[in-house]
């Protein structure tokens, strides 16, 4: 299960039934869970902590010191949830004071050549396609889908079953079970299709819609439109969670193109 050519620290962690590829480097401080697959030429690196079930093509590089010059070598971590797959050349920085920690959760796919950099925390079952950039402690909720060659400003939030437009240019907030697209960055209607996918019922969508429509097509500004939507509909776990998202961003949420 491990080629012989690996370099495999003695002080590193492997699980059961895990292979390693040729030419792969294993550090000091690693963990790597049960039934993992490292492909040919894998760098993984002090703080790394690898789930069950996670595979790693080749090139990918998973703990390396963040990109960071306010970091001091403090002794950080580069988290990857069970059964996500990282595919070819993909970078995880771990994490500096700040946060303390990288994450990546469980179940997601992280294509190409995508750059996740130090205090990220990207959750479960999150797809990323190709070359994909996130900046320093950006958060990706439970679910979303990032559109090939977007570039994610340090900071932002992006909420969970979004789909955001191949080659964004995101410097704002994306609220959750939006789409997003256009130059600038916009709302453009629900996810409804994702949504769908994901088991939500015809009344769920119609409760998210019904939110937006006051937020994003009222002409009001973003805090007149979450005292019309706390006033004018009913109480819901789809309307609270809407607007917590939206009264504690603190980049500002995204704007309409409808």
């Amino acid at each position: 299960m491990i080629h012989p050519s690996a370099v495999i620290s003695g002080k590193a962690e492997l699980g059961n039934n895990v292979s390693v590829g040729p030419f792969t480097t294993i550090y000091d401080n690693v963990e790597i869970g049960d039934d993992c697959e490292i492909m040919n030429g894998v760098t993984i690196m002090p703080g790394a902590r690898i789930g069950k079930g996670v595979r790693i093509f080749p090139g990918a590089v998973v703990g390396a010191i963040p990109q960071d010059l306010k970091f001091r070598g403090e002794d950080t971590l580069a988290v990857v949830g069970d059964n996500t797959t990282i595919r070819e050349c993909v970078t995880i920085n771990r994490g500096t004071a700040s946060k303390g920690k990288t994450t990546v959760g469980s179940g997601c796919l992280l294509m190409a050549y995508t750059h996740v950099a130090h205090d990220c925390r990207i959750g479960n079952n999150v797809i990323v396609s190709n070359a994909v950039q996130f900046g320093g402690e950006v958060v990706v909720d439970d679910c979303a889908v990032i559109g090939g060659g977007s570039l994610i400003h340090q900071f932002c939030h992006l909420g969970k079953y979004i789909m955001l437009q191949g080659g964004a240019l995101v410097n704002k907030d994306i609220p959750p079970f939006v789409k997003a697209a256009r130059e600038p960055i916009s709302y453009v209607g629900l996810n409804a299709v994702g949504l769908t996918r994901h088991g939500f019922s015809k009344d769920d969508i119609q409760t998210i819609g019904d939110v937006y429509k006051i937020l994003y097509l009222s002409d009001l500004n973003v805090t007149n439109a979450v005292k019309l939507i706390l006033k004018t509909l009913p109480e819901s776990k789809f309307r609270d969670e809407i607007v917590s998202f939206v009264e504690g961003s603190e980049r500002g949420v995204i704007r309409s193109a409808v």
